[in-house]
């Protein structure tokens, strides 16, 4: 009986990760013209998914990570890690902005840096 319910379990989270990805990809492609989703973290340097690319390593939890090219939009696809944006250099700065683990934005403001941290 415990295992017949993990599996449940496991079967329902895999089918709201589907449902959500779908959901994402088709409103996001209607709405701004993103790239198609793709598993990982990309910041671009350009607004709805545009620009230079820059990729970050989700398995690099706690470093602060200075990015070449200021990042304006975000799109991460990770069961396990989210990105944490912030304005200055070195994760410095007034605000922060945090991802989640399945996300695809327009950020508020040029992220000069960033932080991997668990989801």
């Amino acid at each position: 009986m415990f295992t017949s319910r993990t599996r449940l379990r496991g079967a329902s989270a895999a089918a709201a990760m589907t449902v959500a990805l779908i959901g994402l990809g088709a409103g996001a492609a209607n709405a701004a013209d993103w790239p198609p989703l793709r598993e990982g973290a990309h910041l671009y340097s350009g607004t709805h998914g545009t620009g230079t690319v820059s990729t970050a390593d989700l398995n690099d939890f706690g470093t602060c990570h200075t990015l070449s090219v200021p990042a304006r939009s975000v799109q991460v696809v990770s069961g396990s890690a989210s990105v944490v944006l912030y304005p200055g250099r070195g994760c410095t700065g007034a605000s922060a902005w945090a991802s989640g683990s399945l996300a695809q934005s327009d950020l508020p403001w040029a992220a000069l840096s960033y932080r991997v941290v668990p989801a």
